[in-house]
């Protein structure tokens, strides 16, 4: 923030702050105010402190002035502490210079018949009093409207409330990979890079020290107040070295800007205003909730935080109390809702808790409460519940290994973490884990105790977990060593069910080193054990396996047997997983006898399960039968973006395809069969095209549902089958992404303002469909030879539209953006759906 002077335009009355450093960000929230003043005489900005709520509404008012004759004021409330005087300070703020009688009544006189945007700043610790102004005003002015800024909505009739979330965030899993000039898109990556060049003007973002930006930013939660705080320091502090410190944010960030109020100042000050704010009972909720990593449900809260101080029954309202103050953020999931908070209020919560003993008891009921949630789950998990289940493992995954560390700090709590970790298998294997799943399986195997004290069925099980899984990474020597193991504690105890999971992965090993029938064997008896134990999930697995073994071998009629047979088991029991497999696995046979269409019905019925709990090891392998069909339909081009999007796929799982041992040889085929088909260049194209689709758009290609993205990417602008068609200046700046300029390098080059730059960027991409720069490269390659032979229809424009921002979509003319004046508004209409410049209401 910065002081409040009178600005004016046009002589306009109006008093808002004058911006001192840029604006980044926030196209979307900006328009979405925009579109809430438009509709609602009273808007709220909710969010958590520093998320930047203030410079927003400022920003808002700011493009929306032209629509308020009588101007947009900004009314700062944050150093005002007593609710009695808030009517004289709105009065002073709206230069209010009438003393004669009680300040609401010259207020309310004032504004009767003005046409007014009033921005009420900071309302959370004066709620109920700004709640109270706030609809007295609106009831007696009709043409004001007011936009407030607060920790919570101030509740009265007809207000919008807009939660004003955090600046987006990189993911630090491809900021490496991914081009930079694509990273410094992330606005909470421009903000840290435009302040930090501010404090220290030898500073910038390089391909050397983003990763270790990405990591700030996100351990700031991308928090605008904390973002610039962190900026500071690198007048003194190497960015490596600020992130080392991090742990210590509260004392590091602790020197701000001396012209902004005093809670404004330091991360901690910022918090312990949020603090101060809640009840006794909404701060120990507030500190228990800190053990959650990734958020929590209701159930989760209820079960962890109650007691000692909070009765079971009360947690409920006390979490609906800390989403009003937004320490708590309320996300919706497909199976529920669950609650977020911020890192750094997380930390804040953490460091708030009384003392060791405290800490360790809930850390302790944590512990507890996921242990039993993986047991609940591994006990449902081959049934109708199946994918709830999965679901919800995948979205407590950072909770899960938050609890898998607890237990394996301590041997004596280490067997509880083997435990879980084996229970949690199918979770590592649905997921993007199947890695992670290993070496947690592999560090409570070197920790709890071992056979010769302990021969225990636990231990036995967690080792052919984690031999399948090394088996899916292709590590076959580590899975033959941990199957060895586990069989000699399941004939020491003469255990059925752990010799029949040996059996099986045993099979695996021998499919991946190429011995067919050493693996059918091996399935055989596999299947007798898990018959005998009544094991439904073993036996689904087993038969999948036996299928495809038997199909490899051209023994067609025993494939399809066995795959009836797993469909029935699984039909029975009302299960998804194992039945999707079982129809990758049949849709493999149906390709190698030739009914590629009922080849294709299996596979995409199968990868449609898959999307629908993001199974991406289930997908890898249906999208690569799917390839096949392609290639021996003759359909090339298809094969070679499906075999691009697999690329992205076993990279992602982090699970080659040669631990699905014989399928690899398929994948070879298929791949040289099209490039020969295609050529080097054409071929290499048509890889990159798919592997430059974003995980929906991949998804979505493979299914047949041609994705906006795809078809765009795909046609030449201006053949009217429903391509997106970019405007001269689109294509130009179109064809300088793809030679790998920076928006300010383009900016520069076109002699336009950066933001001017973004603007068309964020244009092309919408056009287009697509998620990221390198997707318009792609796009521009494959459209060179287009562009050179024609530059567009007359009149400048390639739909011939006079003034270049014509367009078509879907062979329809598109709705051209209307021009802006300088203060923002549209020709046509501002905020408040008012009609200026372009007409009279």
């Amino acid at each position: 923030m910065t002081a409040v002077t009178t600005h004016t335009s046009r002589g306009r009355p109006g008093g808002l702050p004058a911006e001192v450093t840029s604006f980044v960000g926030r196209r979307h929230e900006v328009t979405e105010v925009r579109r809430l003043l438009a509709a609602s005489r009273a808007v709220t900005l909710t969010g958590t402190g520093g998320v930047g709520k203030t410079r927003l509404a400022v920003r808002v008012g700011q493009e929306v002035r032209r629509a308020f004759r009588d101007g947009v004021w900004l009314v700062e409330l944050g150093a005002l502490d007593c609710p009695d005087v808030l009517a004289d300070a709105v009065a002073e703020a709206l230069e209010i210079r009438d003393g004669a009688g009680p300040p609401l009544t010259a207020l309310t006189g004032h504004l009767r018949d003005k046409q007014a945007l009033i921005i009420l700043d900071n309302c959370e610790h004066l709620l109920d009093a700004c709640a109270v102004l706030a609809d007295t005003l609106l009831r007696r002015a009709p043409e004001l409207r007011i936009l407030a800024t607060s920790r919570q909505a101030l509740g009265i009739a007809g207000e919008q409330s807009l939660p004003v979330p955090p600046l987006n965030l990189p993911d630090c899993r491809t900021a490496r990979t991914s081009s930079l000039d694509g990273f410094l898109q992330s606005e909470s990556v421009r903000l840290f890079a435009e302040r930090g060049r501010a404090a220290h003007p030898g500073f910038a973002v390089t391909d050397d020290n983003r990763e270790v930006v990405c990591h700030i930013v996100r351990r700031l939660d991308g928090l605008p107040l904390a973002i610039e705080l962190a900026a500071v320091r690198l007048r003194a502090l190497s960015a490596q070295q600020l992130l080392d410190r991090l742990d210590d944010r509260f004392r590091l960030l602790s020197a701000g800007r001396r012209a902004v109020l005093p809670r404004h100042q330091t991360l901690r000050a910022l918090i312990d205003w949020s603090y101060a704010l809640c009840s006794h009972e909404e701060r120990l909720l507030w500190q228990r909730a800190s053990v959650f990593a990734g958020g929590m449900d209701l159930e989760a809260a209820e079960a962890v935080c109650s007691g000692d101080g909070i009765a079971r029954q009360d947690v409920v309202d006390l979490v609906i109390a800390l989403v009003d103050k937004c320490v708590l953020i309320r996300e919706d999931h497909p199976d529920g809702v669950r609650y977020q908070m911020l890192e750094t209020l997380r930390a804040y919560g953490a460091e708030r808790l009384a003392g060791p003993g405290e800490r360790a008891a809930l850390r302790e009921r944590h512990r507890g409460y996921y242990r039993d949630l993986a047991a609940r789950a591994r006990a449902e998990l081959f049934g109708p519940d199946q994918v709830r289940w999965l679901r919800r493992l995948q979205a407590e995954h950072a909770n899960l290994r938050t609890a898998l560390e607890s237990g394996l700090a301590s041997r004596e709590t280490s067997a509880e973490s083997l435990s879980m970790a084996t229970d949690l298998l199918y979770h590592w294997i649905t997921s993007y884990y199947p890695g992670e799943g290993r070496g947690w399986l592999e560090r409570a195997l070197a920790t709890a105790p071992g056979p010769a004290r302990s021969p225990a069925p636990l231990r036995g099980r967690a080792l052919w977990a984690a031999a399948w899984l090394a088996i899916i990474q292709a590590d076959l020597p580590a899975a033959t060593r941990l199957l060895r193991e586990s069989e000699r504690i399941g004939r020491r105890l003469g255990d059925a069910s752990i010799l029949g999971y040996v059996a099986l992965f045993r099979g695996m090993a021998a499919m991946c080193a190429g011995r067919a029938p050493e693996a059918i064997d091996l399935y055989r008896q596999a299947l007798e054990h898990h018959r005998g134990t009544g094991d439904p999930a073993a036996a689904a697995l087993t038969l999948i396996r036996l299928s495809m073994a038997y199909s490899f071998l051209g023994r067609s009629p025993e494939a399809v047997r066995a795959g009836q047979e797993c469909l029935e088991l699984c039909d029975a029991h009302g299960e998804g997983w194992h039945r999707a497999y079982m129809m990758t696995a049949l849709g493999m046979e149906m390709w190698r006898q030739g009914d590629l269409t009922r080849a294709t019905e299996l596979e995409r019925g199968s990868l449609s399960f898959d999307r629908s709990l993001d199974d991406l090891l289930g997908a890898g392998v249906t999208i690569e039968v799917l390839a096949w069909i392609a290639a021996t339909r003759g359909d090339f081009q298809r094969a070679a973006r499906l075999l691009g999007v697999l690329r992205g796929v076993w990279g992602a799982v982090g699970a080659p395809l040669s631990g699905f041992g014989h399928l690899a040889g398929y994948h070879e085929e298929c791949r040289e069969r099209t490039r020969a088909a295609l050529g080097e260049a054409a071929y290499e194209t048509a890889l990159r095209r798919g592997a430059a689709l974003g995980p929906r758009e991949a998804l979505a290609y493979a299914l047949g549902e041609d994705p906006a993205g795809v078809r765009a990417s795909r046609t030449r602008p201006g053949d009217g089958d429903g391509a997106a068609v970019l405007t001269r200046r689109e294509h130009e700046i179109a064809g300088l992404v793809a030679r790998g300029l920076t928006n300010k390098e383009i900016a520069a080059a076109l002699v336009i303002a950066q933001r001017t730059a973004e603007g068309h960027i964020e244009h092309i991409l919408a056009k287009l469909g697509f998620n990221s720069r390198a997707q318009i490269a792609v796009w521009v390659g494959d459209h060179a030879r287009d562009e050179q032979a024609t530059d567009g229809p007359p009149n400048g424009s390639p739909d011939g539209s006079p003034d270049g921002d014509g367009g078509h979509v879907n062979g329809a003319r598109a709705r051209r953006p209307a021009a802006r004046d300088a203060d923002g508004c549209d020709a046509g209409g501002c905020a408040d759906g008012r009609v200026t410049r372009g007409g009279r209401r």
